[in-house]
């Protein structure tokens, strides 16, 4: 059984699209321009949705802000008769470091107020989730102000990464190989082992001569100096 709804958690407006909450957003939109499927506003689901053909996905960014996802996920879901197991939600993760994404069924929502509100909407935590490590906020933050912030250049650069790497896998998905999407995600990306340098063998230095040895040289050089040399 494959993915047939693909649902990006976030809030609407320009003043949260580039925060981290939004993360599930910017996979979905991602997903969307490099398949050229383009996302409406549907007043009836309020939502932004896309299809990219009667095979495909159906794609949907709820527009009800974070904390009533819910509704359009139920509604759209019900409507085409998509059941929990055939749905994949997107959503950032304060667990897991920038650049790090996870694949997994139910289990627990961990406070996350879009997952709350889609548990409680659909009766069941048992819909696929795909979790974009965003960072644990700093000692002394609250972890709903970390996620509408933006973060600096180089956590986005990472969770950009993930995106990209999430996004290669969901042909599986949709495909139904959860396992082996889950198995590849969740692999770390090692970089290619370099070949280390020929190790030179020192150059052998000349051992100095012992001091025995010296010994006698000298003391006939300053005999042979005074009496001569013995014939």
């Amino acid at each position: 059984m494959g993915i047939r709804l693909i649902v990006g958690l976030g809030n609407p407006g320009q003043e949260y699209e580039r925060t981290r909450h939004n993360a599930g957003f910017w996979l979905v939109e991602r997903y969307a321009r490099q398949n050229g499927v383009v996302l409406r506003k549907d007043q009836k689901f309020k939502a932004l949705v896309g299809r990219h053909d009667a095979a495909g996905p159906w794609l949907l960014l709820p527009q009800s802000f974070m904390n009533l996802s819910g509704q359009p996920v139920q509604m759209l879901a019900g409507f085409f008769k998509i059941k929990p197991e055939e749905i994949l939600v997107v959503h950032d993760e304060l667990d897991f470091a920038p650049g790090v994404a996870r694949l997994k069924q139910g289990g627990g929502i961990a406070g996350h107020n879009g997952l709350k509100d889609i548990s409680q909407r659909l009766a069941t935590h048992e819909y696929w989730r795909l979790r974009l490590g965003v960072g644990k906020p700093p000692p002394g933050r609250e972890g709903a102000d970390y996620v509408l912030e933006r973060p600096p250049a180089e956590e986005k650069s990472a969770i950009d990464a993930a995106i990209d790497k999430a996004i290669s896998l969901l042909p599986q998905m949709l495909g139904g190989d959860m396992q082996g999407a889950m198995n590849k995600l969740h692999t770390e990306d090692k970089p290619p082992a370099q070949k280390e340098p020929e190790k030179k063998e020192p150059e052998k230095k000349a051992e100095p001569a012992k001091a025995s040895e010296k010994e006698p040289a000298k003391k006939e050089g300053l005999l042979g100096g005074l009496f001569g040399r013995k014939k």
